[in-house]
């Protein structure tokens, strides 16, 4: 399938953000990476380098939304629906090699206290992934405001687990945290 140049240097973006983080990514090596000269990267993000990274971590968002979806949809039961979640997150993480983390981790981290639009992508990327836990959990009945704190709860140890995993090159830090979030979802249950 041909793709088109913008398409190549957002996906080229997107795994260098997730592997190298912000700071460790450079515009040439997008280009370089994307197959696309600088004059490309630039013609499609007059912006520069913040700007392809918005649109890489805007793609990211929508590639762990698709993950995230499909894991909870697999399960009618919110609380295997959540250890779902966490056996693919291992799983795919082991196939990396331990380097294909969270797609907005590190630049999210690098970028803590700014005001920008790659902090504002972040940050709507974990909302957009809560959104999509909150739903679930509504779809069987949970009560709103302890669906939103649930999804909280999920997204967040999700995070957490996955970095904790990527460190120590082990799976087990997010079945801990499959199970232990399942037990907390079926604390709830209605």
């Amino acid at each position: 399938m041909q793709t088109s140049t913008r398409d190549r240097i957002v996906v080229a973006a997107s795994r260098l953000l997730q592997r190298q983080g912000y700071v460790g990514t450079g515009i040439k090596q997008i280009a370089q990476e994307a197959q696309a000269t600088l004059g490309s990267v630039y013609h499609f993000f007059p912006g520069g380098k913040e700007a392809v990274a918005v649109a890489a971590i805007r793609h990211s968002t929508e590639e762990f939304a698709t993950l995230l979806r499909e894991a909870l949809d697999s399960e009618d039961d919110p609380a295997e629906a959540v250890m779902a979640c966490t056996r693919r997150l291992a799983h795919d993480l082991r196939e990396s090699g331990w380097i294909d983390g969270c797609p907005v981790t590190a630049a999210a981290l690098e970028t803590l206290g700014t005001d920008s639009e790659i902090q504002q992508a972040c940050a709507d990327a974990l909302r957009g992934w809560e959104s999509l836990v909150h739903d679930k959990l509504l779809r069987r009945g949970f009560p709103l405001q302890i669906a939103q704190e649930l999804a909280t709860t999920v997204i967040s140890a999700l995070e957490g687990a996955e970095v904790t995993a990527q460190v120590n090159r082990s799976e087990e830090p997010l079945h801990v945290a499959g199970r232990q979030l399942a037990r907390l979802v079926r604390s709830y249950e209605v």
